[in-house]
């Protein structure tokens, strides 16, 4: 299985990054293997997002746009999380009875590659 870099995002605001294996949106925990080789076990119901990056550093100065068209992304949607944090991005699906969903961000320059969103977390998902 391919390994994947994550930042977890507590609803406390605690980030954790790693990499992972084994996460599945089906599931109630995930493991997680930090930077110093230490594995956590990771439950989803804590958890704010799952953030699949490209590198651990991002540009902290970058603002996304969110204005970019992500072909075969699905529907544009935008996220209020509790919070007050919004982001927008393209869900193939929402099911508001699901534990969470995926979101691809709507900024090709995003360092997130995909996001996962725990419904637990949010105030609003409005589709645009």
């Amino acid at each position: 299985m391919a390994q994947n870099k994550v930042v977890v995002q507590y609803v406390d605001g605690t980030l954790v990054k790693g990499e992972t294996r084994d996460f599945s949106p089906n599931k109630d925990t995930f493991h997680m293997q930090q930077q110093d080789n230490e594995i956590l076990t990771i439950h989803m119901e804590k958890l704010k997002a799952v953030f699949f990056v490209k590198d651990y550093e991002g540009n902290k100065d970058y603002n996304e746009t969110y204005e970019d068209i992500i072909a075969g992304g699905g529907k544009k949607i935008r996220v209020k999380f509790s919070d007050g944090e919004t982001m927008i991005g393209y869900a193939q699906v929402f099911m508001p009875k699901r534990i969470g969903f995926f979101i691809i961000p709507a900024d090709k320059e995003s360092n997130n590659e995909r996001i996962f969103i725990l419904n637990s977390a949010t105030e609003s998902v409005r589709f645009l």
